[in-house]
């Protein structure tokens, strides 16, 4: 269910300038950087793109959700880290991006770090906002 506006405790504000040849910054200044499509799809390369921006807030927001399921059962994930690869092709009206999540969890076996992975995909906000329009898959 959608949180309604009353529910927001945070909301972060960033503009861009030049869409994927520009620059990208923060209201509060903590980020500020040029923009540029990759090589791969012509571009120069020399500054970072959406989809790499995309993926590192997608990362941190999945891996915080990891530590509230691994609270939620009693889990140590100590020393873990996520990684988001996000990919952008062309599709059917345009352009569309596929995600890919993996987890290491060095100090559980490997179907609890399954099941974890598993929970904090139906958590993170992230994982909800983007449910049914692209496709993740969790490794």
């Amino acid at each position: 269910m959608p949180i309604q506006q009353s529910d927001v405790l945070y909301t972060a504000v960033a503009t861009a300038q030049g869409g994927r040849d520009g620059r990208v910054a923060t209201d509060d200044g903590k980020l500020d950087v040029v923009v540029n499509p990759p090589k791969e799809m012509g571009g120069s390369g020399s500054g970072t793109n959406p989809e790499q921006l995309f993926a590192a807030g997608y990362s941190a927001c999945f891996q915080g959700a990891l530590s509230v399921a691994a609270r939620q059962e009693n889990a140590d994930i100590s020393g873990s880290t996520v990684t988001a690869k996000v990919g952008i092709g062309k599709n059917d009206d345009g352009f569309g991006i596929i995600v890919e999540i993996s987890a290491e969890i060095p100090n559980v076996d490997e179907t609890t770090a399954k099941a974890l992975v598993e929970k904090a995909h139906q958590v993170c906000p992230y994982s909800k906002a983007i449910r049914g329009n692209i496709t993740v898959t969790l490794v």
